[in-house]
């Protein structure tokens, strides 16, 4: 099970089954509790490890306390034939978002084009697994946010936290092939990289976070400060932010993230001004769906994407680069890396999910048969 110095390697299967087992103790459902194993693990596999079983502990931390709710169903607020607006009862992502996106792709399996606007969901996970599930159906979809009450990231030309990490994510089928789906934060880094980093997990660049002085650092200590012993690290005690990519375009992506999945679903932005708690923390998405099978009477969608991917990956290479990738090819590339050798695990992030288990009340037998290859 180890892995390079400091470094875990976990199997896929053993992780669900731990995780599985873990969500199960703390009150899931069997359905719900194998849903956010593997959907968490197979963040994992895909190389994004800041959605990934490292949130574990943190997932456990807030449905003790109630900030997320165990076996919850969307509830519809209105609908028509086209659209949906859905309240997720602070129930967990992984299902919540399941639940949304089917009821989105039933409409626009009978319309050719749909729109659902989730409010209050718990944490959503990895936006690209909603994406890949639309495509699964043939439908091209859009997935744009916000996080109520997770002030992360600093506005270009601010030092202050005012925004989320407010994701975005398009994927787009391809007939006979994987499809295409670009699922990234507006923030430098995702808050679950630093989280990785800050125990002991893959580095950051320099610029992705900026101090209380106005610096611009790699080091994730400004976002969590001192994380007392036993406490999973919450990004909201530390006196610094992350930063947007790409400057004032990031910084401005990000806030329109806040317009239209906070804004528009109802759900809220991440703050407000002169507020004296912070925003209960939930997740809004606004999504869209198309059915390609309504544009595509002749196959000619495909051809084209096929054709534009091959002109895209015939560029001659920068210094510095062996090929040019298009947006899911390093994901599926990690995923068959890491299904053969493991899931990669700082040793720290390993033994934090352990404690977890153990808060739980697993005794050292169980965890050694749950962990078992």
């Amino acid at each position: 099970m180890m892995g390079a110095p400091n470094e875990v390697r976990v199997a896929p299967d053993v992780m669900i089954r731990l995780v599985r087992a873990m969500f199960a103790r703390a009150g899931c459902s069997e359905t719900e509790a194998a849903c956010i194993a593997e959907r968490l693990t197979g963040a994992n596999l895909r190389g994004h490890d800041s959605h990934g079983v490292i949130r574990v502990p943190r997932y456990l931390e807030w449905a003790e306390s109630g900030r997320q709710k165990i076996g919850q169903t969307v509830e519809i607020v209105m609908e028509n034939d086209v659209m949906a607006i859905l309240d997720g009862n602070y129930g967990f992502g992984q299902t919540i978002g399941e639940q949304t996106v089917d009821i989105g792709l039933k409409k626009v399996k009978q319309h050719g084009l749909a729109l659902t606007a989730l409010r209050n969901s718990g944490h959503l996970g990895r936006i690209g697994d909603w994406a890949e599930r639309a495509a699964e159906a043939g439908v091209a979809s859009l997935h744009m946010v916000n996080v109520r009450g997770s002030l992360l990231v600093a506005p270009f030309g601010a030092r202050e936290r005012r925004m989320g990490t407010s994701p975005f994510c398009i994927g787009i089928p391809v007939e006979g092939q994987d499809p295409v789906v670009h699922d990234f934060a507006t923030s430098t880094v995702a808050e679950g990289k630093a989280l990785v980093a800050l125990r002991g997990g893959k580095a950051l660049p320099e610029g992705a976070l900026i101090d209380a002085d106005g610096a611009l650092t790699s080091d994730p200590w400004p976002l969590y400060g001192d994380v007392p012993e036993g406490k999973a690290p919450m990004p909201y005690e530390g006196p610094g932010a992350l930063t947007a990519f790409g400057g004032h375009k990031g910084s401005g992506l990000n806030f329109m993230m806040e317009m239209m999945a906070g804004a528009l679903t109802g759900s809220g932005c991440a703050g407000g001004p002169d507020e004296p708690e912070r925003r209960r923390f939930c997740n809004g998405m606004l999504s869209i769906y198309i059915d390609t099978e309504k544009f595509d009477g002749q196959d000619s969608m495909a051809e084209e994407i096929k054709s534009y991917i091959a002109f895209v990956k015939s560029a001659r290479t920068a210094d510095g680069h062996s090929e040019v990738l298009v947006p899911g090819e390093n994901e599926r590339r990690v995923m068959a890396e890491r299904q053969a050798a493991g899931l990669p695990l700082a040793a720290a992030a390993w033994s934090d999910i352990l404690g977890s288990a153990r808060n739980l009340g697993f005794t050292e037998a169980e965890l050694n048969a749950l962990t078992a290859a």
